[in-house]
């Protein structure tokens, strides 16, 4: 008993050394060794008790989560009671099978119901009985991983032998939780090797002007309450300014994108993230009658963070919407805008981050417009195919954008203080990478040229 519990708690600091999620996901198996103890309500017929009321308990539990609230468990344990009249020990076994129920299951502590049956054989001195048992009962469960759980139980249980009889179990161990849709997930993010094995690509992001054009943008800024997809009052102001943006030009199409901090398991977030962005388009569509199938709903769960989430100010800042708004239009017949993408048409050679003399043009375009707009700053974009390494990729993203930005401070007079450098590698790409054709188009640079004030 003292080496079992001994090893609960070695496995229990080991597991807080995780990142703390939440796990209850369908699809998942779990595996969870328990240790406790085992009241026995039976006497003999002299009314005098037959058997120890309370003996230790070694068991463990198999199961699998239907959906994330549902689940069935296997249950087998093991006691090693005692005959009280004449002190002889004896051996117990129980064996069920328990439905449970997770009440909030991708929280932190997920608390639970549990009902089951099956029966338990004890060898009594000189003989043994087999008994049906039902039982009844719950627990809580404290994932410190989306692997591991803390797990505390307890149970009343109904023996039918010669009568009915009333035993109680109480435990404690550790759940370890296998597979389920976040394994999935995790999957499906594994990096591409070969042009050849190329899956195929989204439609191309709102986000990418048309080559050659101007793109005006509107932006938005909402956040959430924690595990929440409510639009709070305050932030229907910032839907309306996107609402009349697309009333006003027609043609714009949106892309609303959901985001979450890290708190629980990463299908919940995706989840969340994506009630979150549905929740924006709906509300488009029934208060600023925008044609839904100009909107389009984008969670990206925890994995595009603007923000530390080891704060509670960072969390917050990271629960919140994004929206893409897409439009080309002549400059000429247009105000300023409040944000303005450019898109630099530029090739890059394969694995360089030189500036060929045939697109400087395309820069000093830039260099212009933030020249007839003082107050702009602008974000330099740098992208590659996936060619090679993705970590040597996000490198030499960062390296073609910070070129455009020397070339604009240097030879341009743009003050260095107005422009940042950005590199993300292969992860944005707006075309199939199987052909040299895809490939040379995702090698580019986008400006995005932010903060015009309208005087």
């Amino acid at each position: 008993m003292k080496k079992l519990a001994f090893l609960l708690a070695v496995l229990t600091v080991l597991a807080l050394a995780g990142i703390a999620h939440a796990g209850e996901r369908a699809g998942a198996f779990s595996i969870s060794p328990y240790v406790g103890g085992y009241h026995f309500d039976e006497h003999d017929h002299n009314g005098q008790a037959a058997l120890t009321e309370n003996k230790p308990i070694y068991g463990i539990r198999v199961g699998y989560d239907f959906t994330d609230s549902l689940a069935a468990e296997l249950v087998g344990s093991y006691a090693r009671a005692e005959y009280k009249i004449s002190e002889r020990r004896f051996n117990a076994w129980f064996y069920h099978m328990d439905i449970l129920y997770n009440f909030i299951p991708h929280s932190v502590v997920v608390p639970y119901l549990a009902v089951g049956g099956g029966g338990q054989s004890i060898e009594y001195p000189g003989k043994s009985a087999t008994d049906g048992v039902f039982n009844a009962g719950g627990g809580l469960k404290f994932f410190m991983s989306d692997m591991v759980a803390l797990r505390a139980d307890g149970r009343h249980i109904w023996d039918f032998s010669y009568k009915t009889l009333h035993n109680w179990e109480y435990s404690l161990g550790l759940s370890f939780v296998l597979g389920g849709r976040q394994a999935a997930a995790t999957a499906v993010t594994a990096p591409t090797q070969a042009p050849a094995q190329e899956t195929p690509v989204a439609p191309v992001p709102a986000a990418e002007p048309t080559p050659g054009h101007y793109k005006y943008c509107v932006t938005m800024h909402i956040e959430f309450d924690i595990d929440r997809a409510l639009i709070r009052p305050e932030y229907r102001p910032e839907i309306a300014k996107v609402g009349d943006f697309m009333k006003k030009y027609p043609s714009t199409t949106a892309v609303i994108e959901g985001h979450t901090d890290n708190v629980g398991s990463y299908q919940h977030n995706m989840d969340l993230s994506q009630r979150r962005a549905q929740a924006v388009v709906d509300y488009l569509v029934d208060n600023f009658g925008i044609d839904r199938s100009r909107l389009t709903a984008r969670g990206y769960g925890f994995s595009r963070p603007v923000a530390d989430n080891a704060t509670n100010d960072g969390k917050q800042k990271n629960r919140r919407i994004e929206a893409i708004i897409d439009c080309a239009f002549d400059v000429q017949k247009l105000e300023p805008p409040e944000r303005l993408c450019m898109s630099l048409v530029m090739d890059f050679d394969t694995g360089k981050a030189d500036i060929k003399p045939e697109y400087r043009g395309e820069i000093a375009k830039v260099a212009d417009y933030m020249k007839q707009y003082p107050t702009t700053t602008a974000v330099i974009e740098g992208h590659t195919d996936n060619t090679g390494d993705p970590q040597a990729n996000m490198q030499l993203s960062q390296r073609r954008a910070q070129a455009v930005v020397d070339y604009l401070v240097n030879n341009l007079g743009i003050d260095r203080s107005r422009l940042s450098a950005k590199g993300y590698g292969d992860t944005r790409r707006i075309a199939y990478n199987n052909t040299p054709e895809g490939r040379a188009a995702n090698r580019r640079i986008n400006a995005v040229i932010d903060c015009v004030i309208k005087k």
